[in-house]
């Protein structure tokens, strides 16, 4: 930035002082630059100023006029009694003056004239009409100016910072106070301005940049603090602001903010009206509205690693840091094993060798009732997704070996298209399964005590159903007749999706299946298999037991976004007692879960449509791909992407 950018040297207290022999430090700082201090946006921040916050309003103006001076524990009672104003005197001259301002003023008999080189703040007629206002005293020996408390209630905010402290109790290394980030971007930026923190931690500063209408970038090398920051911003509510262009819901328009009054001399000497001041973290709120975080993108940078710049020189750092991360999980699957949700079991290694392969990374033994069995293992990328490349490049290499009956791949994250599968070869099949690595082997520091801990969880795939013109397809698709949902189907008339009313016609692009011409499908969910942490298990769940999920019926291989979304929830009696249109318990539960979280009141009409196990119908056309992304009750996801052409 160079030296002649710097702004200021701001200073906040911490939580406690440091230990030490000598002086404690009891002070953060933040060093503001700015890259053309010509250019630079500041916006004046400032703080409410109480009446024990000021100690130099002593007087007291009662309501006939009279004015009396306290000591200020005493004022200060006496003004919260009521009908009384706070003043205090002030100077009625400035440092400089002219002939025009140097002349003698008469009041109350006595004469005044300024000392020295000072001068009137103001013109006779200017003083004259202070007179007339009862602004100005004659009870010391030079005019003094009489200002009250509430002619400026407010004082700008410097940069020592006294009023905000670290946080109280400090869980993260750099964690910040929320107020200090905040006036941190309340003085720099407005609504809609781009706020960057390099250093995520656990995303105070998203956080409070989503809470003010700003824009975002984040940025952390540690998949934990990306999560914990994740969780923060959805799981957030914040106050609606009203905003300034309300109508036309442009943010960068502004807020409406609360503003308080500048009474000057001046403006009273010359009947101006007062000046105002702008408090930025004031904005008028609605009462009657709840914010959530908007949508927001995670992306991971593939095939990277942080590596340093001395390691680049031999070469071997970066080889020892692959093999330590890679014997940490040989040794958690040796201890803690797969917890297995296609066989309901948890497999536990006896033994892992590594191997050479490219995309086969290690081979795995673990016992089994009928006797000791083989897996091969992919072990995705520490700083990545694992692509579907890689996937099917494992898979090949698996067939082509021919003597294991599971492949495990093993990742933080996956691309949305890879599957949970089973491949059939010449001399036998086998499993493919996707399995999840616990954030915690990320670093040696972190991993739980327990080393029987769920590091490695299957991830279980939505059971998903398909419903055209009202039909279901069978999971037999050879064959011939349509099955009807029968039992399925929601029976309750304010649910029951009409086929007739709501079907939509698009013969350019029909799916012929035959003599029959597809126009309209519904994405129908049956349940998941899903990781019970409390109960340490996998175990296949029903539509009850999930919190809610998506659909995305246009999805380009990429981007998923949300096109339509519902909750679920309930009892599992009570769910099946709402599908047959014998009960409202179970919506109506989610639905109070859900005013309890968001602390509003949703719409029952409203709630209908977004309550259920079958999405609302979308017009099917040829090469279609559909994303179903389900979200179980302890925040896991899991997709799964349909061809709806090769469905039908």
């Amino acid at each position: 930035f160079g030296s002649e950018n710097f702004v200021s040297l701001i200073t906040f207290k911490k939580t406690t002082a440091q230990t030490t022999s000598l002086i404690p430090s009891i002070s953060n700082y933040i060093l503001l630059y700015a890259k053309d201090i010509e250019k630079v946006k500041y916006r004046q921040l400032f703080t409410e100023v109480s009446a024990e916050d000021d100690e130099q309003y002593r007087g007291i103006e009662f309501e006939d006029g009279t004015r009396k001076f306290f000591k200020f524990e005493e004022a200060v009672k006496v003004f919260k009694e009521g009908k009384s104003k706070l003043f205090r005197y002030d100077h009625a001259t400035s440092q400089t003056g002219s002939e025009n301002t140097r002349f003698e003023f008469e009041l109350d008999g006595k004469k005044f004239k300024p000392s020295g080189s000072r001068g009137w703040s103001t013109t006779l007629a200017g003083l004259k009409n202070l007179e007339k206002k009862n602004r100005l005293s004659s009870h010391t020996s030079s005019l003094s100016f009489v200002r009250y408390r509430d002619d400026y209630p407010i004082k700008p905010i410097s940069s020592l910072w006294d009023d905000v402290m670290g946080v109280g109790e400090l869980y993260y290394v750099v964690q910040t106070n929320e107020k200090v980030i905040q006036r941190c971007i309340l003085m720099t930026t407005d609504p809609g301005d781009l706020v960057l923190d390099p250093t995520c931690g656990s995303g105070t500063t998203a956080y409070v940049a989503e809470q003010w209408g700003r824009r975002w970038i984040t940025i952390d090398t540690s998949r934990i603090a990306l999560n914990i920051a994740k969780t923060r911003l959805m799981t957030a509510t914040f106050p609606y602001y009203k905003m300034y262009d309300e109508k036309g819901k442009d943010i960068r328009q502004g807020f409406i903010y609360k503003k308080v009054p500048h009474v000057t001399l001046k403006s009273l000497a010359n009947d101006e009206p007062a000046e105002e001041e702008t408090l930025y973290d004031k904005p008028e709120t609605d009462n009657k509205k709840l914010r959530v975080a908007g949508s927001f993108i995670v992306e991971t940078l593939q095939n990277f690693e942080p590596v340093s710049p001395e390691s680049l020189e031999d070469g071997t750092t970066r080889n020892e840091d692959s093999a330590t991360f890679e014997n940490r999980i040989f040794e958690h699957l040796k201890s803690a094993g797969v917890k297995n949700g296609i066989k309901n079991e948890q497999a536990v290694f006896i033994r892992i060798e590594r191997l050479t392969d490219a995309y086969l990374h290690a081979e795995g033994f673990y016992n089994t009732p009928s006797g000791e069995r083989k897996a091969y293992f992919h072990i995705g990328p520490k700083f990545g997704t694992v692509a579907k490349q890689a996937v099917n490049e494992s898979m090949k290499a698996c067939r082509q070996r021919g003597d294991a009956d599971w492949l495990i791949i093993l990742g933080f994250s996956f691309e949305s298209t890879i599957e949970n599968q089973n491949v059939t070869t010449s001399v036998g099949s086998f499993e493919v399964t996707r399995v999840r690595m616990n954030d915690d082997l990320m670093q040696d520091g972190l991993l739980k005590k327990d080393k029987k801990a769920a590091s490695f969880v299957t991830i279980g795939e939505p059971d998903i159903g398909i419903i055209i013109n009202g039909d279901a397809i069978p999971k037999n698709k050879d064959a011939i007749n349509r099955v009807p949902t029968g039992s399925n189907r929601v029976s309750t008339e304010s649910n029951r999706v009409s086929t007739e009313s709501n079907r939509v016609s698009t013969p350019e692009n029909g799916v012929s299946t035959g003599s029959n011409s597809v126009s309209t499908a519904q994405i129908e969910i049956r349940g998941i298999d899903l990781y019970d942490p409390i109960k340490d298990e996998v175990k296949a769940r029903n539509i009850e037991d999930i919190a809610y999920w998506m659909v995305d019926t246009d999805y380009d291989g990429n981007n998923f976004i949300v096109r339509q979304v519902f909750f679920c929830g309930g009892s599992k009696d009570e769910f099946d007692a709402w599908k047959k249109g014998l009960s409202s318990l179970a919506s109506d539960k989610t639905k109070k879960d859900a005013e309890r979280l968001l602390k509003i009141e949703i719409d029952d009409e409203a709630f209908a449509r977004l309550y259920g196990f079958q999405s609302h119908p979308f017009a099917v056309k040829k090469g279609q791909k559909v994303a179903v992304r389900v979200i179980s009750q302890y925040g896991e996801e899991s997709t799964k992407v349909l061809n709806i052409s090769d469905q039908i």
